[in-house]
């Protein structure tokens, strides 16, 4: 069970997340001012706020990877749905997702 406020355990990225990753995809590129051939996710973690953070440990090529924080609004609130809060470059495949 999760704790409002707090991250859950990671979990292994299924389809769902890889959805979300497409979508923020072209933020992504555009904040670490470069495009990624691949851009697949593996892992990720929740925090239940105001909506959903969603923390994503993303494979980017070769033993690359990078963090992407997701911010999925309640479905109640007006506007896009999905807003990338962050990202954190230069990642390893066991580097621990963190909150950032």
């Amino acid at each position: 069970m999760m704790m409002c406020g707090g991250l859950n355990e990671p979990k292994a990225a299924d389809p769902k997340i890889q959805a979300i990753c497409e979508k923020v995809k072209p933020h992504v590129e555009q904040k670490a001012g470069k495009s990624f051939d691949v851009f697949t996710a593996k892992m990720y973690r929740e925090q239940v706020v105001a909506g959903t953070n969603f923390f994503i440990k993303v494979h980017v090529g070769g033993e690359d990877h990078i963090h992407i924080c997701v911010f999925k609004k309640l479905s109640c609130n007006p506007g896009e749905d999905l807003q990338l809060s962050g990202i954190q470059e230069s990642k390893s495949h066991s580097d621990p997702i963190e909150y950032f």
